[in-house]
């Protein structure tokens, strides 16, 4: 057999011996991770279900870590300003990405150039949980179920409008679902936040919502809204009153969202170990686990390579509605 190349032996070498070194500079961070305060970007206003669901567990996992976790809020285009500034930070551990329904999976199928493709730009850390919507209307709508709402659109065709936290989000896509499951006209007005979606229907700039649960229940239960229907399989033990889509007469109207943890494509292996074994030691104290269940939400425990599989999931099933209701968004 022909010998190689010296120079091509060399440079082997060299490349054995540059990947050695970055493995043993990633294991060597790994041991001293985390050494200062840990930034968590949520790409969508105070007060909606991703920030909740940050600042949560932000409130216990330094005393698993040693360290702060600074919440970030950089809202706008749907979640991909606040995505896209995670995608460009360093892959050291000190920035994460609370990613959700919204930035991991819809809006990179609605909004053209948005600067990073969710499957190459991030790995995925830890799934927090999963929260079904509802559907809430202002109080002075002369409705008091799903029925009485379809019958009103189809008598003020355009004149009914919903908020979102912005287009692309899932509750813009459950509204979609619900024109063209029901046949009702109704506008589509976006905000920057499921905060600031929410008080535009108490406040009657617009009439209705498809809310995250965890946003929408706690003004239900206080009288500023009113709750309609449930986007679950079964009713919510916390609102047991109110029913489930499917029982409010919509068929197969069912969705969920979620959120997790993702950090820049490039964090070592050994750092995203230490930030799932924290996050999941966290989903499982008692405290979190009794706000998780007011909040409505159903914790999810994994490994990186579960969250992964979960995403191409949901990729497989939000991608094709997005593009066969061809919802575009600048």
């Amino acid at each position: 057999m022909m010998a190689l190349p010296r120079s091509m032996t060399i440079g082997r070498v060299l490349i054995v011996l540059l990947a050695t070194a970055s493995l043993a500079v990633g294991s060597a961070s790994a041991q001293t991770y985390p050494n200062k305060p840990i930034r968590i970007i949520v790409a969508f206003a105070p007060g909606g279900p991703a920030d909740v669901m940050a600042r949560l567990i932000a409130q216990r996992m330094p005393q698993i870590l040693g360290q702060s976790l600074i919440i970030e809020n950089k809202p706008g285009a749907g979640g991909t300003i606040g995505a896209r500034a995670a995608a460009d930070s360093d892959p050291d551990g000190y920035t994460l990405l609370l990613g959700n329904t919204s930035t991991l999976v819809i809006s990179p199928a609605v909004y053209r150039n948005i600067g990073y493709d969710p499957v190459k730009a991030f790995v995925p850390v830890a799934m927090l949980g999963v929260t079904a919507n509802m559907l809430v209307v202002n109080p002075a709508l002369p409705v008091k179920s799903v029925r009485e709402l379809i019958a009103l659109a189809k008598r003020t065709p355009g004149k009914l409008n919903y908020s979102s936290p912005g287009a692309g989000t899932p509750p813009h896509l459950i509204g979609e679902m619900f024109k063209l499951r029901t046949g009702s006209d109704i506008v589509h007005v976006p905000y920057k936040g499921g905060g600031l979606a929410m008080q535009a229907v108490i406040a009657g700039e617009v009439q209705m919502a498809f809310e995250n649960t965890a946003v929408s229940l706690p003004y239900v239960a206080g009288g500023q809204v009113r709750g309609l229907a449930f986007t679950s399989e079964k009713r919510n033990p916390q609102a047991p009153d109110i029913p489930t889509m499917i029982e409010a007469g919509v068929a197969d109207f069912v969705s969920a969202s979620f959120t997790g943890i993702v950090a820049p494509a490039g964090t070592p292996a050994a750092i995203v170990g230490r930030l799932n074994a924290a996050i999941n030691e966290t989903l499982k104290t008692p405290d979190v686990q009794a706000t998780l269940i007011k909040l409505s939400v159903e914790a999810r425990f994994g490994s990186p390579e579960d969250f992964s599989a979960f995403l191409a999931g949901e990729r497989a099933k939000w991608v094709p509605r997005v593009k066969s209701a061809n919802i575009k968004a600048e």
